[in-house]
């Protein structure tokens, strides 16, 4: 039986985009022998998993993307848009692929899982993300957060076998307001950790003041505004990974050490 809870299905286009973008850059999907992506919870339709593989093929040609959804319709919805390249399937943590890849010995490089553990208890987020990169081929890593409906407000963490890796933040810089919106996207490991006295509220609240001290450079664009709040938010001693070309993106990522939850 397949593993997990049935989620509400929200989709749409284009709203994984960021986190797409990320995995099309991560070395693990790059560098992977088997560019196998699996495309974890992706809802109503099958519109997730064919952004994914037509951005990720991209870089890999040779990219093959698995849609799995553990509620039967919607796999059976879905199969109708299978193209060459993606396929869907029926289960949940467990990350079944077909019979003949799975006694090929065949494992994903990247297990995408948006928007799937929010609805789940903390408690059960750890099980969770172990069972998921025990489906993983050496080297793997599984991708797991939230983002809002438009995709403009999203964070992830990387997880693999080893655990939590690194934690991101990415935001739409035209209409940013203020960092801290992306309180209301944590993963679900981080969002009812957002209080005094834990590491990722003092993170939020640093990145908000820096925003608002760099605010004079809005006038020649929200990307430069943003820039210098990364670096100057790296400068004050947070770990802040990557550089520019990142950071211009509206992403900012640190290792799970810098934000992970002290209780």
């Amino acid at each position: 039986m397949p593993i997990g809870q049935v989620t509400r299905g929200t989709t749409g286009t284009n709203r994984l985009r960021r986190i797409d973008r990320w995995i099309a850059s991560h070395p693990a999907f790059r560098h992977a022998a088997d560019p196998l992506v699996v495309d974890l919870g992706y809802g109503a339709s099958a519109t997730t998993p064919l952004e994914l593989h037509h951005r990720l093929a991209r870089i890999r040609p040779d990219v093959e993307v698995v849609g799995i959804e553990i509620e039967p319709s919607r796999v059976a919805l879905a199969s109708l848009s299978a193209v060459p390249g993606v396929s869907f399937r029926l289960g949940g943590f467990e990350v079944p692929l077909a019979p003949a890849d799975e006694r090929a010995g065949r494992r994903p490089a990247v297990i995408r899982a948006l928007n799937v553990l929010r609805q789940y208890d903390e408690s059960e987020v750890a099980e969770s993300w172990a069972l998921m990169t025990s489906r993983l081929a050496p080297g793997g890593v599984l991708v797991e957060g939230t983002c809002n409906e438009v995709g403009r407000v999203a964070s992830w963490v990387d997880v693999t076998a080893e655990g939590p890796q690194t934690f991101t933040a990415s935001l739409r810089l035209a209409s940013l307001e203020s960092p801290s919106i992306v309180a209301e996207r944590l993963p679900k490991a981080l969002i009812h950790h957002n209080v005094e006295g834990e590491p990722v509220h003092a993170f939020l609240r640093d990145l908000d003041r820096h925003w608002r001290y760099n605010a004079g450079l809005a006038v020649y664009s929200p990307v430069q505004r943003w820039v210098a709040t990364v670096s100057a938010l790296r400068d004050e001693g947070w770990p802040v990974l990557h550089g520019r070309s990142r950071w211009r993106l509206g992403e900012i990522t640190v290792p799970w050490r810098a934000v992970a939850p002290l209780s």
